[in-house]
């Protein structure tokens, strides 16, 4: 496993974080594909055996149980203080108010078991809420000791400008990663955001890096559970399945070029992007061993621009 600082934080991470979203209670009715308790550890073992130390959760996925399944694994599993658990706060009661941002803590630190949170991120903009009340109450908690270091995930590249320098102007606690939706079929973010987060040192650390499946896999539908249900996938590519499809297709090609499966040459593509640490949501344990792999491959900046060819524009999906 390979490592990285998230930003000027001085927390390492490993160069994949696990992205807990497939865990937890299906109850729930959030999604139908999540994994029970009991084999959510068994693939966060996984991940820790590998050396994945930073894993992705948020406040609700699968009504909580997502970070409660992850906190027992991890107290079960491995010393508090050798991994980074990041969580999120937005799609609650009050958005990123400071009475929410209070409140969600202190419930997302009971779910975890833990007393503090080594990243948190805002899920999304705010439209509601003054940039100033978020960032002052986020700078808070981490004054408080309640978290280590603030993330952002999924916005406009003007509203994460406006935030950072609101807390440049304002002596608070600024970001220092992105969740954005970044990956060969959806690049609208190298547009602002991106650049924005390099010129500021903000690692990216995206999701669905493998645009859920479809430049991992030959068929650009497949028949397993999560395929079939999973509608926010389907309205992120399916409509643009004529073009993308063909983006896919060369992935395929640089995979037989290199002897590497077309997820690695995905993940390998991020990392010639610059990507610190791409999310991977895996429900099974060879799904993780497949991407540690992607380190043994290595693209050409031909290699990138034969896969970056034939994008067109998209819709923004994400920042919405």
């Amino acid at each position: 496993m390979q490592y990285t600082e998230l930003g000027n934080s001085g927390i390492k991470v490993s160069r994949f974080c696990l992205g807990c979203m497939s865990f937890g209670d299906p109850k729930s009715r959030m999604h139908a594909w999540t994994l029970d308790a009991d084999e959510s550890e068994k693939i966060i073992r996984h991940a820790l055996g590998l050396g994945i130390n930073f894993f992705d959760t948020a406040n609700t996925y699968s009504a909580g149980t997502s970070e409660e399944y992850l906190g027992r694994a991890i107290r079960k599993n491995v010393a508090r203080d050798k991994v980074v658990l990041a969580s999120k706060v937005y799609f609650n009661d009050g958005n990123l108010s400071e009475a929410a941002i209070e409140r969600e803590i202190e419930g997302t630190l009971k779910r975890l078991g833990t007393d503090y949170l080594d990243l948190y991120i805002v899920h999304r903009f705010d439209y509601g809420t003054p940039i100033e009340e978020t960032m002052s109450a986020l700078d808070g908690l981490v004054k408080a000791g309640k978290v280590r270091a603030l993330g952002a995930s999924a916005m406009y590249g003007y509203q994460f400008y406006n935030m950072q320098l609101c807390a440049r102007d304002n002596g608070l606690t600024p970001f220092v990663s992105m969740q954005n939706h970044y990956n060969p079929l959806y690049r609208e973010d190298e547009r602002e955001l991106i650049p924005i987060c390099r010129q500021m040192n903000v690692a990216l650390t995206p999701y669905s890096p493998l645009a859920a499946g479809r430049v991992a896999r030959a068929d650009w539908h497949a028949e397993t559970m999560r395929s079939k249900t999973d509608k926010v996938a389907h309205s992120k590519y399916d409509s643009t399945e004529e073009t993308d499809r063909h983006i896919a297709a060369r992935i395929g090609e640089l995979a037989e070029k290199y002897g590497a499966t077309m997820s690695q040459i995905a993940f390998a593509w991020h990392f010639a992007k610059g990507v610190a640490a791409p999310i991977v949501g895996a429900t099974k344990e060879k799904y993780l061993d497949e991407a540690a792999g992607a380190f043994d491959v290595h693209l050409t900046a031909e290699d990138v621009a034969y896969i970056d060819e034939l994008y067109v524009p998209h819709k923004i999906v994400g920042a919405l």
